[in-house]
């Protein structure tokens, strides 16, 4: 179907699955993230496996987020600069290369943990261009007129990938160590032969090169905004307290006492409940009070990481999960809308990479924060510490941002 057809009817979302170059689009961002989900439940447990360190496992998050910290605001600047496609290609080329590189070691007995840190440094460079690569190249393989329903397709790719790849990498891991990293690899090649297929509608216009003051422009737009700063920072506070992943294979093995395929299973648990939240709040919007709601859609994140902390049944402690993803999903909801709808045109670049770090900063700094707490005082007094913190954030930035706190509704 050409693009034109195709935007003449543009409330048909199932002509998205017959355009092909969206198809090629949303394979490869699947697959690619079936292989990111498997390599967290695989390096996990290999980390602990070889070391028994809650501390190493939040070295995990330090290692993915100190290339993100370092390349992300060059890396979206490159995206606008370069082919976007080979772009993504070669992030993905040197994804399945490192898994080669942890399979072989892993087979061949003489992979150590430093080798995994390395290993994941380089993982988590290649997310820094490959995220906004992905991300940028999303509006050129859309036919006019159904983006929002590619971006709702997309999104919905990632949170299947999110349910299937911790459970196909911990039945695999438990099969063999070797195995998991063997499968990342090949679907991060099959990832770069999708996106290769791929043949833009609308290719990208190279722009000028940035001056060293547009470089950070966004940081400052950020800071002047107060709704947006008090959203975006509220997110990252209240995921930097509750991050509790980091430390389920603790749990998994140690509380719970169940093995790797137990591990794949609740890291899945948020994925689901993110999922299913995402399909109601797309039949029942959220016209009123959106401010409050996020509050409260945190105090409830908080809530339930303290659950999980104090569980020692496994059917709790997925419940938990589920409703700490479900409760995730509200808030970054409406922080995503909230930061499209204030933020002009030709600054959305810049204000999205700020975005983008502060996300990654609570998610990979939250595992270290949880790491490095469990070592001192143990897993469980760990998590129940940062669920009554995230809660304690949630009420203490209610006062802090009034104009948030009043919002009414997201136009």
């Amino acid at each position: 179907m050409q693009p034109d057809a195709v935007a003449e009817n543009p409330g048909r979302a199932s002509a998205l699955l017959r355009h092909p170059p969206f198809v090629y689009l949303a394979l490869g961002r699947g697959f690619s993230s079936v292989a990111y989900q498997m390599g967290a439940v695989a390096v996990g447990w290999q980390v602990y496996a070889m070391t028994n360190s809650a501390f190493d496992l939040g070295l995990i998050g330090v290692s993915q987020f100190t290339p993100l910290a370092a390349l992300t605001f060059f890396a979206g600047h490159a995206v606008d600069r370069y082919e976007r496609k080979l772009v993504l290609q070669m992030c993905q080329l040197a994804e399945a290369l490192t898994a080669l590189f942890l399979a072989w070691g892993t087979f061949a007995g003489w992979l150590t943990v430093g080798e995994i840190f390395g290993a994941v440094v380089v993982l988590g460079g290649s997310r820094a261009f490959g995220s906004p690569a992905s991300a940028a190249l999303l509006p050129g393989v859309v036919p006019l007129g159904l983006l929002q329903k590619g971006t709702a397709i997309s999104n919905g790719v990632f949170q299947t990938a999110t349910i299937l790849g911790p459970a196909i990498g911990g039945f695999a891991y438990a099969f063999s160590p070797v195995l998991p990293y063997a499968l990342m690899a090949s679907l991060w090649l099959l990832a770069t032969i999708m996106n290769g297929l791929i043949k833009m509608d609308r290719p990208a216009v190279a722009k000028e090169p940035p001056s060293f003051a547009s470089l950070f422009a966004g940081i400052e737009f950020v800071r002047k905004n107060p709704a947006i700063l008090g959203t975006i920072s509220l997110d990252l506070f209240a995921v930097l307290l509750g991050g509790a992943t980091a430390l389920l294979p603790i749990y998994a093995r140690d509380i719970l006492h169940t093995g790797p395929w137990g591990l794949g299973i609740l890291r899945g648990a948020p994925a689901i409940g993110s999922l299913l939240m995402t399909i109601w709040v797309a039949h029942h919007a959220m016209e009123r009070r959106v401010g409050m709601r996020m509050f409260q859609a945190v105090i409830v994140f908080g809530t339930a990481t303290v659950i999980f902390g104090l569980s020692h049944f496994f059917l709790l402690s997925l419940f938990a999960l589920f409703f700490m993803g479900a409760s995730d999903t509200i808030s970054v909801i409406i922080r995503t809308s909230l930061v499209q709808l204030r933020t002009p045109d030709n600054m959305r670049g810049r204000v999205g990479a700020v975005n983008y770090l502060f996300i990654n900063a609570s998610n990979n700094l939250g595992e270290f924060e949880s790491g490095f707490t469990a070592a001192l005082m143990g897993a469980v007094p760990a998590v129940i510490l940062g669920g009554v913190g995230c809660v304690a954030i949630a009420l203490l930035w209610m006062k802090l941002f009034p104009t948030l706190r009043a919002l009414e509704r997201l136009e």
